[in-house]
């Protein structure tokens, strides 16, 4: 993977991570919606997975502890807020989808290195 894209998805991932701070913090009519909010949890936790492991991709156990970290630290700092509740099942749903991103993000970098070693292996046979 390039450095560019590496840089991009790290500031893409703790971006994400400060929105969904602000998000789950800020008061409850100032919260955006667009439906679902267990969906709406589950995807913003897997685009913060998927992009802290596109952009950090050999430091897998620091931004599974960040991600699950997070899900239940955010939730837990919802207690403090007057209009808002903290909630197990929010933070589990957070958490598995932080998990699921992080999972996809193995993947993708999976197929990468595959078409990495593809490429090299046909580079190696046309030059011997």
């Amino acid at each position: 993977m390039s450095i560019m894209t590496q840089t991009i998805s790290r500031i893409a991932g703790w971006l994400a991570l400060a929105f969904i701070a602000f998000v789950t913090l800020s008061p409850i009519y100032d919260r955006p919606s667009i439906g679902n909010p267990q969906l709406e949890h589950f995807a913003a936790f897997a685009i913060l997975g998927l992009a802290l492991m596109l952009g950090y991709p050999r430091r897998m156990l620091p931004i599974v502890l960040i991600v699950i970290g997070s899900a239940y630290m955010l939730e837990a700092m919802q207690l403090l807020t007057p209009d808002r509740h903290g909630r197990v099942l929010d933070a589990l749903v957070k958490a598995v989808g932080g998990l699921c991103g992080i999972g996809a993000g193995r993947l993708v970098l999976a197929a990468l290195q595959d078409q990495i070693d593809r490429f090299r292996k046909l580079r190696g046979q046309s030059a011997g």
